[in-house]
């Protein structure tokens, strides 16, 4: 299944059902929103997986979708908790920092602004082009309630949905936050969601070891900036999943991201995010060229199935002064 949820003047939103080639949408039934949803999953998803296969049976079913002009799938969430599970971004920046590196015992996590996802194709307001902006292309998925101490095995029965982020990151202003000791705070702002959250099952042989096996693309001002892999994850969502949940229960709804997507060729694939792009340079020449984001500037994300079929939409947004 695919799920979008359209405006509707309230928070969060009408949860809709998506056609596969996401060209048409039409209202779930049964359900308003996609928390609720989550939150009776085993009630509900038998209804709307039978709804969801009338939609893509029939051509002339449903209205137009205009995933641009969708919410984000969930567009506020009880809890986001984001990874580092790609140990290529992790050595690089331990190598450029000289800081300790990605432990393969204890995976990387942080707690982040959860209360709102921005729109596919929102502009972004952010207050200072000196708080070094980046984007940051990663996958994630959402769960429905997960017990504290839940393993990795049984972990995998609770991820629900996958879904395509753009988690930003102020880059001037992280290594200010993080000589506290403490957790970031205005080093993450508001991060962006593609337009259809999907079930596992929607990704076919591209959904393996509660990975991802699928390039993201990522353009910045309409050229080409990466194309990395989604699947040489160090730890995979189950993993992360049950790191979290050690001390804890999740909540239905609770998003966990990947981290920087990011492999071992970068020099040839590209990268996800402007401060790894910098991270190659200073170590080949010593000095970072590449500048952050400025304000006008437009990044585009999108990840495919190989056979090019559209999967969870694009992001596609410019960074604009807070007014």
């Amino acid at each position: 299944m695919k799920f979008a949820t359209l405006p509707d003047g309230t928070p969060d939103g009408r949860l809709h059902l998506i056609s596969r080639d996401l060209r048409r949408a039409e209202p779930a039934q049964g359900v308003q929103t996609l928390q609720a949803l989550l939150e009776d999953w085993d009630a509900l998803a038998p209804g709307l997986q039978a709804q969801s296969d009338a939609l893509n049976a029939d051509p002339k079913r449903g209205a137009a979708f205009d995933p641009l002009a969708a919410d984000a799938p969930l567009p506020r969430a009880w809890q986001w908790l984001d990874g580092s599970a790609y140990e290529a971004h992790a050595t690089l920046m331990a190598k450029v920092f000289n800081i300790a590196g990605m432990s393969s015992e204890r995976p990387l996590m942080y707690q982040g602004m959860s209360h709102r996802f921005l729109a596919p194709g929102a502009d972004v307001p952010l207050p200072s082009e000196e708080d070094g902006i980046d984007f940051e292309g990663e996958f994630g998925v959402i769960c429905d309630a997960v017990p504290m101490g839940t393993d990795a095995a049984a972990a995998r029965g609770h991820i629900r949905l996958v879904v395509q982020i753009n988690d930003r990151s102020l880059r001037t202003v992280a290594p200010i936050e993080m000589r506290t000791g403490f957790g970031w705070i205005q080093a993450k702002p508001a991060c962006s969601m593609a337009p259809v959250a999907v079930t596992p099952d929607e990704l076919g042989e591209a959904w393996r070891d509660a990975r991802v096996d699928l390039p993201l693309a990522v353009d910045w001002n309409g050229r080409r900036f990466g194309t990395a892999e989604g699947y040489p994850m160090l730890f995979g969502f189950d993993q992360l999943i049950a790191h979290a949940a050690r001390t804890r229960d999740l909540v239905a709804g609770t998003i966990i991201g990947s981290g920087t997507v990011s492999n071992e060729d970068f020099r040839t694939v590209g990268s996800s995010c402007i401060a790894e792009r910098r991270g190659i340079e200073m170590l080949d020449d010593g000095v970072a060229r590449t500048p952050y984001m400025a304000f006008g500037d437009r990044v585009r994300m999108e990840c495919r199935l190989r056979d090019g079929s559209p999967l969870f939409g694009a992001i596609d947004q410019r960074v604009v002064q807070r007014r």
